[in-house]
């Protein structure tokens, strides 16, 4: 089991190859807007499991995220090589590619953020032009001694 200091640093190493390798080793197209967010290896530094996401074209095109994930599977073989190469580890990790889903996670979060604004703004409107329904002061004063004279 190695320590966790040395399986950041391979995993940080892992991810500058693997994004280095896309954008010059490897010449598939469809791996052209492929970028690589993180790596996680595990304890044993047998299995990395490396996090990624597809830009598109545009910015109202969708990104074709079936090509890239086909594209990464069959470059896995020359990335892992390359990875190999280029750390110096006894075993070269096994590479799995995963869609990283952060930036879709926080998108959708600044939507519901934004949702939460626009309802404590209409309560706050609201809130603004109201009247209590009872007296203005609700509480009851307190009860004066005659006796203390």
């Amino acid at each position: 089991m190695a320590d966790q200091a040395r399986a950041r640093k391979l995993s940080k190493r892992i991810s500058q190859i693997v994004a280095s390798a896309l954008e010059h080793e490897v010449k598939d197209p469809r791996l052209a807007r492929v970028t690589i967010t993180d790596t996680r290896v595990t304890g044993d530094l047998h299995d990395a499991t490396v996090y990624y996401t597809v830009l598109g074209e545009k910015l109202d095109v969708e990104p074709d995220f079936a090509g890239a994930a086909a594209a990464l599977e069959k470059a896995k073989g020359v990335l892992r090589t390359m990875v190999g190469q280029q750390t110096g580890v006894r075993f070269t990790p096994t590479l799995t590619f995963v869609t990283d889903t952060v930036p879709d996670e926080a998108r959708r979060m600044d939507e519901l953020l934004a949702k939460a604004r626009e309802a404590d703004a209409e309560v706050a409107r609201i809130a603004s032009g109201a009247e209590p329904a009872g007296e203005a002061d609700p509480y009851k004063p307190p009860r004066e001694d005659e006796d203390a004279d």
